[in-house]
């Protein structure tokens, strides 16, 4: 797969630490798929030869977005890219979200940097005509992702850790309360989230797709540095995945990080 050179249009930092870069790239656009992601090169030198792997945030005509918390040199300098700039991807990559053609109501979770994915799904699920309620979490009010940035015409219920935007607690907490008439769950979130999720029996016959979140080297399926433990075998998440389905992936065999 060649990579593509795509050009920075805006840079905003929406939350202390987390930014949404906004770029031109129609050659990934046009393919990408909602839970897709890209692997970007963040800087120049051979300190910089290992990509990170971003999820496709949205998109919109040839432009797309992603959106990431700054939490090491690379995605620092991401984060200090100016417009005009020119950054590598490579992708789209991954297997994507899957919505059954017959589903009408969906819920979609999100864990806090979760939201990453979620965003171009739930606009792809109401160009569809679904009717899509999303789940928001974080642990404070400042941490939550921007409601002026989610697409219209999706139902919003956040919840924070400590009380100080919308209900009080984890997602994972409220998730039983939205079950009953759904016809799938998607989520996205950190690995103490599908662990507490995966044993719930408001979700025993419910179809759950989930994004999985590993270190990954090269995204092609070429190193195995993301290999996981499934009822199918072993995975690879950058190749198999990153969607599975909740009840495909052996939880207890996954370290969190």
């Amino acid at each position: 797969m060649k990579s593509a050179e795509a050009a920075v249009i805006a840079n905003e930092e929406i939350r202390p630490g987390v930014y949404l870069i906004r770029l031109e790239c129609p050659d990934i656009t046009s393919r990408a798929r909602p839970g897709q992601f890209v692997m970007v090169r963040c800087g120049e030198g051979p300190e910089y030869q290992l990509r990170r792997p971003l999820s496709i945030h949205r998109t919109d005509e040839n432009k797309l977005s992603l959106l990431f918390n700054v939490v090491g040199k690379g995605t620092r300098w991401l984060s200090e890219c100016k417009c005009s700039e020119k950054i590598d991807l490579l992708g789209p990559l991954g297997n994507g979200y899957e919505i059954y053609p017959d589903s009408k109501k969906l819920l979609l979770a999100a864990g806090g940097i979760g939201i990453a994915p979620l965003v171009f799904l739930a606009e792809e699920a109401i160009k569809r005509g679904r009717e899509v309620t999303l789940l928001l979490g974080a642990a404070t009010a400042g941490q939550l992702y921007p409601k002026r940035l989610l697409p219209a015409g999706a139902r919003l219920v956040t919840a924070t850790e400590d009380g100080s935007g919308g209900e009080k607690g984890m997602i994972t907490d409220m998730l039983p309360d939205f079950t009953d008439g759904i016809d799938q769950l998607f989520a996205c979130g950190p690995l103490p989230m599908y662990k507490t999720v995966a044993p719930m029996a408001e979700l025993k016959d419910k179809p759950v797709q989930v994004s999985l979140e590993v270190r990954m080297g090269c995204g092609l399926g070429i190193c195995y540095g993301c290999t996981v433990k499934t009822i199918n075998g072993l995975r690879q998440v950058c190749k198999d995945g990153p969607i599975f389905s909740l009840n495909e992936v052996l939880w207890d065999k996954l370290a969190d990080i």
